[in-house]
């Protein structure tokens, strides 16, 4: 690019660039070149350390990129930053002749055959290391007009690294929010108003895949109990306050076609439902989905501690929940179902539920989600 009818293009690069970083290495040498510059180059510096690490540049030799990371940093002009968009060349900052006398000017300016640079400060958004712009001149000097092209372009590019910085902060939650679903044994939907799947955790898709207590059909989540397909359709189509309350406080019991017990708790994206998302891929929802387990020692004593149980009322509460009512709890713990009825009227006095079902979901509220 040369001159300023490319300004224009040279502009639109910059934006590209600010939604997609790879293409600052192409910007730099448009940069570089429409400023009228040897070499030009983005690269942020410590300013307690002084340590300056270039990101993306063009018209420099790679190894004195390395030199300037691992040594000359610390020896350049710009030992006080500049105001942010303020272009300062190397006598704005310093004597020059003892500039040249320097170690920098030695060591890593001269013999790349460059003499001045015009440098400006982008991004200040971390004061601590900033981002900059360099663009060497070569053997003669920043002059003005070199700063007025500079100055056209400054702005832009500032913007353009907000964009990025924007961008990163947004992408670095969503990566580490997922990472933390991923921990989860728990499955995780992200359903949209129709139930259809927009997203889904690891364990979430191990379950999809086992085609068992959950499956897709057409895209959509359904489950083996059409009352509880009915419940998260209503749940996830309503978007009023009353729907969203009642879904927070709503478990679904689930019984897999194998026999596992499953809890499916609602909770609806609020953020979602007061920004008023209304796309065809708008995540409405989260479904929770829990297998009732509690064979780990640590589930069944905390339970034990939390309401008092005896060690038979224990057994008695861990087998309604694993294989079933009162005649297989009886058969399965070797005792009778009157004694079985016995420990489970205690249970139920102890814990304040009613009924097998709310044992159930009691279990699952225990369960440790980050246990394999």
């Amino acid at each position: 690019m040369h001159g300023p009818r490319k300004l224009p293009e040279l502009v639109e690069a910059i934006y590209d660039a600010g939604l997609d970083p790879a293409m600052w290495t192409n910007v730099v040498a448009g940069i570089r070149d429409f400023v009228g510059g040897q070499a030009c180059g983005l690269f942020s510096k410590d300013s307690i350390s002084k340590f300056g690490v270039t990101h993306y540049y063009c018209g420099a030799d790679p190894h004195y990129i390395r030199l300037y990371s691992e040594t000359h940093s610390k020896f350049d002009p710009l030992t006080v930053l500049p105001p942010h968009g303020r272009i300062v060349s190397i006598p704005d900052l310093v004597n020059f002749e003892e500039y040249r006398r320097g170690r920098f000017y030695q060591e890593w300016m001269q013999p790349q055959g460059c003499r001045d640079a015009a440098n400006v400060v982008l991004d200040s958004s971390s004061t601590s290391c900033p981002v900059m712009m360099t663009v060497l001149s070569g053997r003669r000097m920043v002059d003005p007009a070199m700063k007025h092209r500079l100055a056209l372009i400054v702005p832009h590019a500032s913007r353009a690294l907000l964009v990025n910085r924007a961008i990163d902060s947004k992408l670095t939650l969503a990566t580490a929010l997922a990472d933390v679903l991923d921990s989860l044994t728990s499955s995780i939907f992200l359903l949209d108003s129709s139930c259809r799947l927009v997203h889904a955790n690891s364990a979430g898709h191990a379950l999809l895949a086992a085609d068992d207590v959950v499956r897709s059909v057409a895209g959509q989540l359904v489950t083996g109990s059409a009352e509880a397909n009915q419940t998260l359709r209503n749940a996830f189509a309503s978007r009023s306050d009353v729907a969203i309350a009642i879904a927070r406080g709503h478990a679904i019991p689930l019984l897999s076609p194998s026999g596992d017990r499953y809890v499916a708790h609602i909770l609806p994206l609020a953020s979602v439902l007061r920004n008023g998302g209304d796309r065809a891929r708008d995540a409405a929802g989260a479904l929770m989905l829990r297998k009732v387990s509690l064979g780990a020692q640590s589930g069944g004593e905390l339970i034990a501690r939390t309401f008092g149980l005896t060690p038979a009322e224990l057994r008695v509460f861990l087998s309604i929940v694993e294989v079933g009512g009162i005649p297989e709890t009886a058969a399965a713990l070797g005792i009778a179902e009157t004694t079985a009825k016995t420990h489970l009227h205690r249970v139920f006095a102890k814990t304040g539920v009613s009924r097998q079902a709310d044992l159930v979901k009691l279990a699952a509220g225990f369960s440790n989600p980050l246990l394999n």
